[in-house]
């Protein structure tokens, strides 16, 4: 009987603590983009533009996404973008890099492991469902301008 009871405890502890570091990958996805990509770039579409250093993360998550809808291949550029970003990887507007420039290389600040953590996290949560963008059409990426 008592090791049946410790036996169902047991069961109940380790199911306890899947869920919960199931639930806490998720957040430190988040925790770390809040802590390593939000200074520049913002989860919603920002009211006051004239604040914003990088594009919103809704808008860059829509161009990522058109040009890599497989999550593997989006989360593996993602991780060598934001290592080593050029010109000739931009997948954005003209008009992104002419405003913002170029991003500069997180070499240093947040590792490839992070980078993946975070790249997924941002393809399963961003854009939202109902997120339209600037421009509807593609074609507008690669730096190329229209």
């Amino acid at each position: 009987m008592k090791s049946e009871k410790l036996s169902s405890k047991l069961l109940i502890l380790s199911a306890v603590i899947v869920l919960t570091s199931l639930g806490s990958a998720s957040e430190s996805a988040e925790a770390l983009f809040d802590a390593k990509c939000a200074v520049c770039h913002s989860k919603a579409r920002p009211t006051d533009m004239s604040k914003v250093t990088a594009p919103a993360l809704m808008g860059v998550m829509r161009h990522i996404k058109m040009e890599y809808p497989q999550k593997d291949e989006a989360v593996k550029f993602m991780v060598d973008y934001v290592l080593d970003p050029k010109q000739e990887k931009a997948i954005c507007m003209a008009e992104k890099i002419q405003r913002f420039g170029l991003m500069p290389s997180q070499k240093g600040i947040v590792s490839p492991e992070e980078l993946e953590k975070i790249a997924n996290w941002m393809f399963d949560n961003y854009p939202p469902a109902d997120f339209q963008g600037m421009r509807r059409g593609r074609g507008m990426g690669r730096g190329e301008m229209q």
